[in-house]
């Protein structure tokens, strides 16, 4: 089972990215059929409570904050996702 979360990106007024104005899908981990579950990386609620950057699966790398809702579904997570056969999380 792979454990997948959509989290915002900070949006910084400076900056004029469509890329940073999306939700974005970061794969937290996996567990294998047998064994313990293996972590990819700093979870988003990790990121929201200590400030550490987080990895999309596009390979976008920021600090997420705010309201995943907010924002549209970056394109390039949500078809790597689908790639994969996981079931994409709605924002």
């Amino acid at each position: 089972m792979t454990d997948v979360t959509v989290a915002p990106a900070h949006v910084d007024p400076t900056l004029d990215g469509g890329h940073d104005r999306m939700a974005h899908i970061v794969l937290e981990g996996w567990k294998p059929e047998e064994g313990e579950f293996i972590s990819a990386g700093p979870s988003v609620v990790e990121g929201l409570v200590t400030g550490t950057p987080v990895k999309a699966l596009c390979g976008k790398i920021w600090v997420p904050s705010g309201d995943p809702q907010r924002f549209p579904l970056c394109p390039t997570c949500k078809e790597i996702a689908e790639s994969m056969g996981w079931k994409v999380p709605t924002t």
